[in-house]
């Protein structure tokens, strides 16, 4: 991944966790059960084979369960952009999306967690031009991630990176600032 995605992402996962540190005091217990979310996700997908690079800020769903204050599950939906491509007269368009399931282990440290999760990503790609058609390619692959969120109460405000590989020659890389709830 380049630095323009993970100095920024350092930098921004070192003040998240000052100011939560800042917020101890004001913290309750963490709650524990179903939860729900959204993020604003920087998404990054380098194709090695290809001139297509989608390097876009988009979107992503969250939904979870935490049974314990160390361990959960969550699903994702990720929007991973678009992009377009001349070659020659042909203008090719190119979108991409994943759906992620992880197992998330937690280092509560109240009221900040620290998290790492594994599972796997299903993405899909779509290539559409006027004159060639639709071509459409998707797959499964190892997915993993790391992160820190505040919590408080119910409201958790997260930061994550994700990544996993695209087919054989493409890689993505996420840089998400989220929101889940929690309900217990």
């Amino acid at each position: 991944m380049s630095h323009r995605i993970v100095a920024p992402a350092l930098a921004a996962l070192s003040l998240a966790a000052l100011g939560a540190t800042a917020l101890a005091p004001a913290a309750q217990a963490a709650d524990n059960g179903f939860y729900l979310g959204a993020g604003f996700t920087k998404a990054q997908v380098d194709d090695f084979d290809t001139q297509f690079d989608f390097d876009d800020e988009s979107f992503k769903l969250i939904a979870g369960f935490r049974p314990l204050d160390a361990f959960g599950v969550e699903l994702n939906y990720i929007d991973l952009g678009s992009d377009s491509v001349t070659v020659g007269p042909l203008t090719l368009n190119g979108k991409s999306k994943a759906y992620g399931a992880f197992a998330v282990g937690y280092l509560p440290l109240a009221p900040i967690d620290l998290f790492a999760k594994a599972g796997v990503a299903r993405w899909e790609s779509e290539l559409s031009s006027s004159a060639l058609g639709r071509f459409k390619d998707d797959g499964t692959e190892f997915a993993w991630g790391a992160g820190i969120q505040a919590r408080l109460g119910s409201l958790a405000v997260r930061l994550e990176y994700e990544s996993f590989d695209v087919g054989s020659s493409a890689r993505s890389e996420l840089v998400t600032l989220g929101a889940t709830w929690t309900f217990l």
